[in-house]
């Protein structure tokens, strides 16, 4: 019997499986719309909910404690251990809106995106602009050109690119950008850097020191294996002393000074990034899902966790070989997660036998993204490629 008050202890990651609740005979490849549950995150959730019924055993101070430490976790687990970079948000969007209400934007100056790019980093960069008299550039991948080339290339095409909004995987299909090349391009012209890790935060590692970046956004219910509600917001040094938070609200400002009610003196924001913090965000239910599932990302680790979902996605590419189906395969994926490009004739078709024999995937923009972790087994992937090429032989 697993402990499931624990993280799920397994070295070489070769049962981690057994730390997921079981999906009930489905082949589940859906982690980039939502992770599956981790056992000790579905023990630690139902605890939460219990303690709610009993809020006069709720202490501010003790959830205030639990916040800090999740803060200190989670940026030892993904941030080179940057405490004083890290706010708790609601969403990607609540992190993408406060970048860009903090980033200078003078009317001709552009804001560069990726085409098809998911809307929580492209929304809110169009009404930046609308309002600052800017425009949009969207780096395509035209003539076979993959996503960095793309960015470096509408980079070289527009001067007047202030701020570089974009992913290190995109949405779609996993195509990985290379965000030190690029990072070293924003830099040299002066461009700032905003990255949406929704899907690659907890899969591939972060590096600051190459990257550079103004911001960092991140979801946490997919590759963190958390909750919906809690999100994750990096600002580098200088916003961290002058950036302006979206909301005002007590929990972000020096305790000692914001119960003086003075109306005359606005009490000082708390240190680091903690100015970001989003109000109404900390409560017992997220907190406990983001503790459980922390806790299990730092017993496996991010490296470990990349290499064995990177032997996933290359048991599929493998299996896509040997059926024939090698044209199906998307060039330059992440680790992580993938898509296959049937012909149009039998996406359809493809995406009906999955569905027949419950392999759960996302249907989107002529793909099929297949996203598993690892509660998917290597050798459920050679089912999902049989199960597309029994499609092309009948």
């Amino acid at each position: 019997m697993i402990d499931t008050t624990a993280p799920f202890a397994d070295p070489d990651l070769t049962h981690a499986a057994a730390a997921f609740v079981p999906a009930a005979g489905m082949v589940y490849l859906d982690t980039a719309a939502h992770a599956p549950c981790l056992r000790s995150v579905l023990f630690a959730g139902r605890r939460a909910m219990e303690a709610r019924a009993m809020p006069w055993t709720q202490s501010f101070d003790a959830l205030d404690a639990r916040v800090e430490a999740l803060r200190r976790c989670a940026a030892m687990t993904l941030f080179d251990n940057d405490v004083e970079g890290l706010a708790i948000v609601p969403s990607a969007a609540y992190g993408i809106a406060t970048a860009a209400r903090n980033l200078p934007l003078n009317r001709g100056d552009a804001v560069l995106v990726l085409e098809d790019q998911f809307p929580s980093n492209l929304l809110a960069w169009q009404q930046r602009c609308t309002a600052a008299g800017a425009s949009i550039v969207v780096a395509r991948r035209d003539g076979g050109m993959d996503w960095t080339e793309a960015v470096l290339a509408a980079l070289d095409q527009h001067p007047r690119v202030r701020v570089v909004a974009i992913a290190q995987a995109h949405w779609h299909d996993g195509a990985v950008l290379d965000l030190a090349r690029i990072a070293a391009r924003t830099c040299a012209i002066d461009s700032a850097l905003v990255l949406d890790l929704s899907q690659s935060l907890g899969a591939m590692p972060v590096d600051l020191a190459a990257w550079q970046p103004d911001f960092i956004i991140a979801v946490g219910y997919k590759w963190l294996l958390g909750a919906r509600g809690l999100a994750w917001l990096w600002a580098a040094p200088r916003w961290r002393d002058e950036g302006v938070a979206i909301e005002q609200h007590w929990s972000a400002r020096e305790d000692a000074e914001v119960w003086r009610f003075d109306a005359t003196h606005a009490p000082h924001h708390r240190a680091g990034a903690r100015r970001f913090d989003a109000g109404g965000v900390v409560d017992g239910e997220r907190i406990a899902i983001a503790e459980a599932a922390f806790a299990q990302l730092r017993a496996w680790g991010v490296p470990g966790i990349m290499q064995h979902l990177a032997e996933r996605t290359a048991a599929l590419d493998a299996a896509l070989d040997a059926h024939g189906l090698a044209a199906w395969k998307t060039p330059g994926h992440a680790p992580h997660f993938t898509a296959l490009r049937p012909p149009p004739t039998l996406l359809n078709s493809v995406a009906a036998a999955f569905h027949r024999e419950g392999i759960v995937c996302t249907h989107r923009a002529g793909m099929l993204r297949l996203a598993p972790h690892l509660h998917v087994a290597v050798d459920a992937m050679h089912h999902v490629v049989a199960v597309a090429a029994r499609v092309v032989r009948e």
